[in-house]
C-alpha cells in the first residue's frame, strides 16, 4: 500500500516565546515492512539551529532552537511510505507465553530491537499489580503468545471507552486503567504494563493510521491525529507483531510506523523546552491517502 502523509502541528502561543529547543519525531523511517519513498519536515518560522539524526531506536529526531520572539510555530510533514500488508501468521503456532518470558530474559542481543530494552519499568509505565491481574485473564498457562497478546488487544477494545476527555498526555497507565477510558497512548501503556509485568517485552508505537476505511469497513478511532499501538516480541523467528487495543485488531497495512520507544517518552512527535509565560493552544491535522491498491481513489 502507497500512502501520501500530510501533518500538520500548529502551536499558537499566548505571549512571544523568546527561545525554545525541541526534539522532533516527525518523520518517518524505513523500517521491515515499510519504505519511505520521500519525506520532508517544514518549519515555521525558520529555526535558528536544526540538526536531522537518529536516536538509539532508529527513529529520525530533529532537533531544533529558536533564539528569537516567536507567537507561532507551524510543524509541517509531507511523506510519501510504501506499506507492505505483511503475512498472516497463525497466532496458535507461536510459542507459549511462558517459553518467551524465559528467551527474553535470556537473550544477550543488545541492538536497539532486542527484547530486553522492553522488559522493565519505563519513565511513564510503572510495574502496576493491577493491571498485572487484568492481563492475566488472557494468559492461561501454555497459551500461545500472539493468540493470548491478541486476545488482551481484543478486551482492552472491548472493556476501555474511547474518550479524549478522560484523560490528557500526562496520564499514567494506571489512572486510565483505573477510569477503563481514554486514547490510544493510554490503551498503549495499559497494555504494555501488563505485558511486561508478566516479564514480555512490549514496545509503544506511534505512527498513522489509513484515515478512509475499505468499503462497508469501520473508520479507525485515532485517524484524526497520531495514532499509537503496541509491538510484542513472539520469539526470535517471529520478530515484533504490531496490536492496536485502541481497534482490537493487527496492525498492518493500516498502520504507518513514525517512532518506536519504551513509552510515549521515547517517541513523543514534539518535546523540548520552551520560555514562556503564558499558555498554549495546540492543532493537529493529519491526512492518510492511500495512492494505490484496492481502496485507492
Amino acid at each position: 500500500m502507497l500512502y501520501d502523509i500530510r501533518q500538520t502541528t500548529r502551536y499558537t502561543y499566548a505571549s512571544p516565546v523568546p527561545f525554545a529547543r525541541q526534539v522532533l519525531r516527525l518523520l518517518p523511517v524505513a523500517r521491515d515492512g515499510q519504505r519511505v519513498i520521500a519525506a520532508d519536515l517544514v518549519i515555521t518560522p525558520e529555526p535558528t539551529e536544526r540538526h536531522d539524526d537518529f536516536d538509539f531506536f532508529g527513529n529520525r529526531i530533529t532537533t531544533v532552537a529558536f533564539a528569537f520572539p516567536h507567537e507561532e510555530l507551524t510543524l509541517e510533514t509531507r511523506a510519501r511510505v510504501a506499506v507492505d500488508p505483511g503475512e498472516t501468521r497463525d497466532s496458535e503456532a507461536t510459542p507459549n507465553w511462558e517459553q518467551i518470558r524465559r528467551l527474553a530474559v535470556a537473550e544477550t542481543d543488545l541492538g536497539p530491537l532486542s527484547p530486553v530494552h522492553f522488559l522493565f519499568a519505563s519513565r511513564v509505565i510503572a510495574i502496576d499489580d493491577a493491571i498485572a491481574a487484568y492481563a492475566l485473564e488472557s494468559f492461561a498457562t501454555g497459551r500461545p503468545i500472539l493468540a493470548a497478546a491478541f486476545d488482551l488487544t481484543c478486551r482492552i477494545k472491548a472493556d476501555f471507552a474511547y474518550d479524549p476527555e478522560a484523560t490528557d498526555v500526562t496520564t499514567l497507565p494506571a489512572d486510565a486503567f483505573a477510569k477503563r477510558a481514554g486514547v490510544c497512548q493510554d490503551f498503549a501503556h495499559v497494555m504494555i504494563a501488563g505485558l511486561r509485568t508478566l516479564g514480555l517485552p512490549a514496545a509503544y508505537v506511534s505512527g498513522f493510521l489509513r484515515t478512509l476505511p475499505p468499503p462497508g469497513q469501520p473508520r479507525l478511532e485515532g485517524a484524526d491525529a497520531t495514532h499509537a499501538w503496541v509491538a510484542v516480541w513472539c520469539g526470535r523467528e517471529v520478530g515484533w507483531v504490531g496490536l492496536d487495543p485502541t481497534n482490537g485488531v493487527v496492525a498492518a497495512a493500516d498502520h504507518v510506523v513514525l517512532a518506536i520507544g519504551r513509552d510515549y517518552s521515547d517517541a513523543a512527535p514534539v518535546d523540548g523546552i520552551i520560555v514562556t509565560s503564558g499558555d498554549h493552544q495546540l492543532e493537529v491535522e493529519v491526512d492518510v491517502l492511500a495512492i494505490s491498491g484496492s481502496d485507492a481513489g
